[in-house]
């Protein structure tokens, strides 16, 4: 296995670094939607799309945002999950599996959040 992996990357000149200045994952996709109702219908005035509509078209319309993520089992990725909706929501990571998750651990969870400056995404 690590063979097969070595071979594929033997011809890798060098990395590619991404750095996202002033970025927002949720203005990228109204842009995103907009062009492609555009593209869909260039004839047509279609009315534009903001936050607003998207986040009242999702299965969690009226539901507010999550405060908190709890990611268990130690994982750092957010697995596809909730992807628009936890774009300003604190991440807390534990080791801690789900089957094993208790009351406790939600307490912990619970604490650290307490302690955390919430910005929104400012400075």
């Amino acid at each position: 296995m690590l063979g097969q992996a070595l071979q594929r990357t033997a011809d890798n000149s060098g990395m590619l670094l991404q750095v996202a200045l002033n970025y927002s994952g949720r203005a990228e996709l109204v842009d995103t939607f907009n062009r492609l109702l555009q593209d869909a219908a260039p004839n047509l005035s279609p009315a534009p799309v903001n936050e607003e509509t998207i986040a009242n078209s999702l299965y969690t319309a009226g539901v507010p945002d999550p405060d908190l993520l709890i990611r268990t089992s130690g994982e750092m990725r957010i697995s596809n999950f909730l992807l628009w909706q936890i774009a300003y929501s604190e991440i807390y990571i534990t080791p801690t599996l789900w089957p094993d998750f208790r009351r406790r651990h939600l307490f912990e969870a619970i604490v650290e959040f307490q302690r955390r400056s919430r910005r929104y995404g400012g400075l």
